[in-house]
């Protein structure tokens, strides 16, 4: 009797350990890991986590994906290497980095391209942007699955006020590694000087730089407010980014995984572009309860007129690419 209950609980075992086994590989299908070089204080972090949610939601918890924050998994040039090297990596870009395959993305970083953020969303519907798409997938091998996600308008930090072009002139400001910004501080008479975004504030406290720019709750969640005290609501980019993995990885999954893995990407953009559009009061009330100073009284015209010929600087570009993109944004 004992030898058999033995076997009989043996089986029992195996039967209920085989009959598991589709469920623990359904759940083990696909694990990625979600990189960003910010603080996971910041909105776009909440907005990872919503993204997160869904997903495993949708798939019934096929897909798998943890969050790395404050760069974890290192700069933005070394995960976008990884995405590259076909890593299991989803990550945050913007039109600066896709620009270095697709030039025309760089366009959609430009200084003052809309006054209503809302409007980018004429962008991503375009055929042009789709076209662009296409191509960084053919030729780069990266899958963008939605560059809708309002990072924020960028204001700058100093020891001062900036009201006007003259200014911000011959003053170092920190740029990062991405020519549309080298250009804009340019035309607006600034020194850019180029500096990773985890080095920017010792660059701040030291003195390598006199100023940065940045949206608020970046300002807030790198403690950037700690070296200046000064934020002037320039307001010079609306920065879009979004997600993106390895173009071959992201085939390589079942249709309804891509499906869901890309319709979730889009929604969280909207979802990310309300949160910022909402709580701008907000993280300006936080900033002045520790001490910030902010001027509103900002000639965004000056600024505007000033970097107007940015647009020009770029030969790569398409014919007529300015002139296409402000056609869908003035529609």
């Amino acid at each position: 009797m004992t030898i058999q209950f033995g076997r009989t609980c043996c089986l029992v075992a195996a039967t209920a350990a085989f009959a598991l086994m589709p469920m623990l590989a359904v759940a083990q299908d696909y694990t990625f890991r979600l990189a960003h070089v910010t603080s996971d204080k910041e909105p776009l972090h909440q907005a990872m986590q919503e993204f997160v949610k869904n997903v495993e939601d949708r798939t019934e918890g096929r897909v798998a994906i943890q969050i790395f924050a404050n760069a974890q998994l290192g700069s933005n040039p070394e995960v976008f290497e990884q995405v590259r090297a076909g890593a299991p990596i989803i990550t945050i870009s913007d039109p600066g980095y896709l620009s270095d395959f697709v030039a025309d993305f760089g366009v959609l970083g430009g200084p003052y391209l809309m006054e209503d953020p809302r409007d980018f969303e004429k962008i991503i519907e375009s055929d042009l942007y789709a076209g662009m798409k296409d191509t960084l997938r053919d030729d780069a091998g990266l899958e963008l699955l939605a560059l809708n996600w309002l990072f924020g308008s960028r204001h700058m930090l100093s020891d001062k006020t900036i009201s006007t072009p003259d200014e911000i002139a011959g003053m170092t400001f920190r740029t990062p590694p991405n020519i549309m910004w080298v250009e804009t501080f340019n035309a607006m008479g600034a020194r850019p000087t180029q500096v990773a975004w985890s080095e920017v504030y010792s660059a701040l406290s030291a003195g390598v730089v006199e100023g940065a720019e940045a949206p608020l709750p970046s300002i807030y969640g790198g403690k950037l407010h700690e070296t200046k005290k000064t934020i002037s609501l320039t307001g010079h980019f609306k920065g879009f980014t979004g997600l993106m993995m390895n173009s071959d990885v992201f085939a390589s999954m079942p249709q309804d995984i891509q499906d869901v893995i890309n319709d979730e990407a889009i929604k969280t953009g909207a979802f990310m572009t309300d949160l910022m559009l909402s709580s701008q009061e907000e993280w300006i009330a936080k900033l002045e309860a520790e001490g910030v100073t902010f001027n509103r009284d900002v000639d965004v015209a000056a600024f505007q007129a000033a970097t107007a010929d940015v647009y020009s600087k770029f030969p790569d570009w398409s014919d007529g690419l300015y002139s296409n993109v402000r056609a869908i944004l003035d529609n």
